[in-house]
């Protein structure tokens, strides 16, 4: 036994440790300073830890978390609850950290004001205060027309879906006016399913060049069920040198998978035109290299991504992380575990190109989207699936009303 602070306290070796018939657990072992996996005997507390029925309460950071990349190291606490102090640190937010922290609470120390001015973060959680600053509201004098026109390009009529939920994601989360632009012969079937959607024929280039011709169509969504890689190539090439701001998703991003230096070189010539949203495969197939390096966090590749390719990227994945190429970096702090059914992602290139429509910096435009779509997932709750997502939006939408409210009271 031993005296602090008048308390008698046991003191066992870890070797003894036997949490059976505790009803709680602090976890102080190691915190945001790891640099080893935990092994041995350290490494079997934590095991037994795991298995106990104890509330388990870690400081800082579960045991066994590396705090920049959020990575296990060996083994780790499987946290009820983290208290942290001041400021999250990235593997509170990055996978399989945040899934291990349990309710996080960041509680003050008291530092001083300015304490951390001069300090430059590994990268900003996703949250509101982030970009509220440039999130676009409806003004009572303004009309459709103020609020942008986002164009989403369609597969074949049989693969179709992934463009009605973009198309339904942008108008849902502030576009204006939003135009599916599809095969001809396909209008129909599009017509069948769509009423607030405008349709627009689009069979060949000359059809895109006509698009670019008129100003007002301002923000475009390819890839979410489009299938045919050449057209993909040459209409996002033209698009970008037409001064166009585009949202790049899943079968566009696959087009330039064997050449992604030409589509870097496309992203070079209008830097920040371009959002790409690849999840986990589709980045390894645009960054091999960066993706292959095991030593990198997901927010070093990210940011090493949109680097290379002067694009907005927003690696997709329960933890999503969206960089700037001015080496920006913003991790999410929104979401659920249903959001990994197909067609979610497109309803999320939907919601980013309402932004862009709406004028918003593209790196914001994809902070906001990621945050909106994590967002709505919450407010649905479990048994989501994709075309639930869009009609969640009204509700994020007045959370997002009553929040600028608050900060900006009469």
């Amino acid at each position: 036994m031993r005296e602090y602070g008048g308390i008698e306290v046991a003191v066992r070796p870890c070797e003894d440790f036997a949490p059976e018939g505790y009803d709680g657990i602090v976890d102080g072992l190691f915190g945001v300073g790891l640099s080893r996996p935990l092994e041995g005997p350290i490494g079997e507390m934590v095991r037994r830890t795991n298995q106990s029925s104890a509330i388990v309460v870690s400081i800082d950071l579960p045991s066994g978390i590396d705090s920049v990349s959020g990575a296990v190291r060996g083994v780790a606490v499987r946290a009820d609850v983290t208290v942290t102090f001041d400021r999250r640190k990235p593997g509170h937010l990055l996978m399989p950290g945040r899934s291990l922290c349990g309710n996080l609470i960041v509680a003050e120390l008291g530092m001083p004001s300015g304490a951390f001015q001069d300090i430059t973060p590994v990268a900003y959680a996703n949250e509101l205060e982030f970009w509220i600053d440039e999130l676009r509201q409806p003004g009572m004098s303004g009309h459709k027309y103020d609020r942008g026109h986002a164009v989403i390009f369609s597969g074949p009529a049989a693969k179709s879906g992934a463009a009605r939920l973009s198309a339904m994601g942008a108008l849902r989360a502030g576009a204006g006016l939003v135009t599916i632009a599809g095969r001809t012969d396909d209008l129909n079937v599009l017509a069948a399913q769509t009423t607030a959607i405008m349709l627009m024929g689009c069979d060949r280039m000359a059809d895109v060049e006509a698009m670019t011709a008129d100003e007002r169509l301002n923000a475009f969504v390819i890839g979410p069920g489009f299938s045919n890689m050449e057209s993909a190539r040459s209409y996002v090439t033209h698009l970008v040198r037409s001064d166009r701001r585009v949202v790049i998703d899943a079968d566009a991003i696959t087009a330039f998978a064997g050449a992604p230096d030409e589509l870097f070189e496309i992203c070079r010539s209008h830097p920040s035109q371009i959002v790409l949203t690849p999840h986990g495969g589709e980045f390894r197939r645009l960054f091999a290299d960066i993706a292959q390096d095991e030593s990198s966090s997901k927010i070093a590749k990210a940011r090493a991504a949109a680097e290379r390719s002067s694009a907005v990227v927003v690696f997709k994945g329960a933890d999503s992380v969206i960089a700037a190429p001015d080496g920006r970096v913003a991790v999410n702090a929104t979401g659920t575990p249903w959001l990994a059914t197909a067609g979610t992602g497109d309803v999320l290139a939907g919601i980013i190109a309402a932004q862009i429509a709406q004028g918003v910096p593209s790196f914001e435009a994809a902070c906001i989207g990621v945050w909106m779509h994590g967002r709505a997932a919450e407010f649905f709750g479990p048994g989501l699936i994709s075309e639930d997502l869009p009609n969640m939006l009204p509700q994020v939408h007045a959370a997002l009303a009553e929040r600028i409210r608050n900060r900006h009271p009469r």
